[in-house]
């Protein structure tokens, strides 16, 4: 996804960012305890908040998350609620900002009818508020924050898998599925995303057995040659590339290249190839391969069909994207937590039934690690006559 390297070089500035956002917001209690904050049993309405980038660069994000959140919210309403009583979202645009996304999460935390938080969006927004989940005890779970650096397993978690684990995945695939014995890796040395996922392949790929011939980087995942790499990659024999890019770069110019150079094994990414559009011929993009949350071609999960149809009949024939399916399992996680947090449940109650939560949901079923983030299932996209196509769905690693 494009936004991650700058999600990253926010992150470096959270501290400030966040003293600072505590310092501006007014009114409520900034560190409201969940001693503070009413119980389940307080309230009519059981009020979740919502923080999102509903404007800005990244507005698409947040809004496709809100679609999910409502939609699973409307579902559960529509089937009696939640121990009978109706649910209600407040939701917040942080426009994708590390100050309003504090602001706005410390304002929900200082309204005692709300008993959790779904969002932020992005990394260096969730990334600012993870600190602040902690200090006013308030349960939140980010749908769609993959980077490492984000805490999480405190009192923010999150739904979707962290940008390591792709790496580890895609190790455990090349070994397991597609049966190869010799792999390279190219990476930019710049990007944390890129850096970060390579890395976390090579290690895997080591301890699943596999030779590593080729272990090749370019500075930065902007870059338009790597013919160079390239020719090395081809030369040491690899059946199998990972290059963690984003898609600006694999679709006109890894790819391309790669072929022209006599590489013509599998080449593997991670969701940042989402977007990938080819150039030329399109049998170039054949045995190219990408790991993601979600799939609406995904026949193996009986959820993601039944989610798919109920979007549609919601939004006048709309199809949902990943960031809509993740923020529409994320509200169920909260569904499931708080009813195993029974009727009198706290903000802390509620924390502690998510923490190593067991769940299945339409991005796949997981169980929580004791960092906060699922140990999950994961869909494989194939290029197929220029089109990402389902493939398979590979379970967690052991």
């Amino acid at each position: 996804m494009r936004f991650k390297y700058a999600e990253r070089l926010a992150v470096l500035c959270l501290a400030a960012a966040t003293t600072l956002s505590v310092s501006a917001c007014s009114g409520g209690n900034m560190y409201a305890s969940s001693n503070d904050s009413s119980s389940i049993a307080d309230n009519d309405v059981i009020t979740i908040g919502s923080v999102t980038t509903n404007s800005g660069a990244a507005a698409a994000y947040g809004e496709s998350e809100v679609s999910g959140f409502k939609l699973a919210i409307r579902e559960i309403n529509e089937n009696g609620g939640i121990f009978g009583k109706q649910v209600k979202l407040e939701s917040m645009d942080d426009k994708g900002d590390v100050i309003e996304a504090s602001n706005a999460f410390n304002r929900l935390a200082g309204e005692k009818n709300v008993i959790a938080v779904l969002g932020p969006t992005i990394s260096s927004t969730s990334g600012a508020v993870a600190p602040l989940a902690d200090q006013n005890q308030m349960p939140s779970i980010a749908p769609a924050a993959t980077a490492d650096s984000v805490e999480t397993g405190g009192y923010l978690f999150r739904t979707c898998f962290k940008d390591s684990y792709q790496g580890e995945i895609a190790a455990k695939y090349a070994a397991e599925t597609l049966k190869v014995k010799k792999v390279a890796v190219l990476y930019g040395t710049g990007d944390p995303y890129s850096s970060g996922v390579g890395k976390a392949f090579v290690a895997a790929a080591k301890q699943a057995g596999l030779q590593v011939v080729a272990e090749e980087n370019s500075s930065s995942t902007d870059d338009t040659e790597y013919s160079s790499q390239l020719q090395k990659i081809e030369a040491s024999g690899a059946e199998f590339l990972y290059a963690p890019y984003y898609y600006s770069a694999v679709g006109p110019y890894i790819v391309p290249q790669a072929r022209s150079v006599g590489y013509d094994g599998y080449i593997m990414g991670p969701d940042g190839y989402d977007g990938l559009k080819t150039t030329g011929n399109k049998a170039r993009y054949d045995k190219v391969l990408y790991t993601t949350h979600y799939s609406p071609d995904d026949k193996s999960n009986k959820k993601v069909q039944r989610f798919i149809t109920s979007y549609k009949a919601a939004n006048n024939g709309e199809s949902p994207n990943t960031f809509t399916a993740l923020g529409y399992d994320s509200v169920y996680m909260f569904k499931q937590a708080i009813e195993q947090a029974g009727e009198h449940a706290t903000r802390t109650d509620i924390r502690n039934a998510i923490a190593g939560m067991n769940f299945s949901g339409v991005t796949g079923a997981f169980t929580l690690d004791k960092h906060g983030s699922p140990k999950k299932s994961v869909i494989v996209l194939e290029m197929k006559n220029g089109s990402p196509t389902y493939k398979d769905t590979i379970q967690p690693a052991e």
